[in-house]
């Protein structure tokens, strides 16, 4: 079960070997006390799991991106351009995270980086054990940067440590400037925001600096990076900032 959004069974069975046609207790904690100890069992052995995950990257000198945003920021198209254009330049393994089919992870296979799929079926997000699985199919000595493309969920993710460096969100000029304060834990999980598509701003009614401050309103520190994969625009930015965090996991 999803500590967020609730979603997976919930439903509590109990089973007897006798006709069950008399009555007894069935002493329970209340349902508030038991959700509450449901949500910190999922979340410590997920940080446990990520903490494992974590000491392998920091043992391979590998920097970890967990990218997170909603269904149709450009996450995956984003991924295409920073892979073609750094070809030679850094090397990349890449975790697909989706709901169902291997679409994303054709696209990104189509350029030459290995990736792996994972299809989290009814799960609205990748958590510690699906990646510590996953990076398995990969030489991971023979990587830089191993870039984690989440669901596309700006709620469930945020509570979900992977073992990455930095959760990178992704927020496209056509959802809207107000998603940074609709969705406060995800933007404040984040240390980077990338807001993408800005090639359309000409077209659109989207307030760039109002965008802006809400997201520092949630997280002051954050850094915010202006993108268009479609362009190309502002990209090296972006790229300049995956030299440098590759650089320190290395020194």
């Amino acid at each position: 079960m999803c500590i967020d959004c609730g979603c997976g069974p919930t439903d509590h069975h109990h089973h007897h070997d006798h006709a069950h046609d008399h009555h007894h207790p069935h002493p329970e904690a209340p349902p508030a006390a038991r959700t509450i100890r449901i949500e910190e069992d999922i979340l410590a052995k997920n940080n446990r799991l990520a903490g494992n995950n974590r000491a392998l990257f920091d043992a391979k000198g590998l920097f970890v991106l967990n990218l997170v945003s909603s269904p149709g920021s450009g996450k995956t198209s984003i991924l295409e351009r920073t892979l073609r254009d750094l070809q030679g330049k850094m090397s990349f393994a890449v975790l697909e995270g989706d709901q169902q089919t291997d679409q994303d992870a054709a696209r990104i296979a189509a350029t030459g980086v290995p990736v792996h799929q994972i299809n989290t079926g009814a799960g609205c997000h990748l958590d510690a054990h699906m990646v510590g699985h996953g990076i398995a199919h990969f030489d991971l000595d023979a990587s830089d940067i191993l870039m984690i493309e989440n669901v596309g969920n700006l709620v469930c993710p945020a509570a979900f440590d992977l073992g990455e460096d930095h959760k990178v969100a992704v927020l496209s000029v056509t959802e809207g400037e107000d998603k940074p304060i609709k969705y406060p834990n995800m933007f404040h999980a984040a240390d980077l925001l990338l807001i993408n598509k800005i090639d359309l701003l000409p077209y659109l009614d989207f307030d760039l600096e109002k965008c802006k401050a809400f997201a520092r309103q949630v997280k002051p520190d954050i850094k915010i990076l202006e993108v268009s994969c479609k362009s190309g625009q502002g990209m090296d930015g972006w790229y300049a900032w995956l030299a440098e965090g590759m650089n320190r996991k290395k020194s």
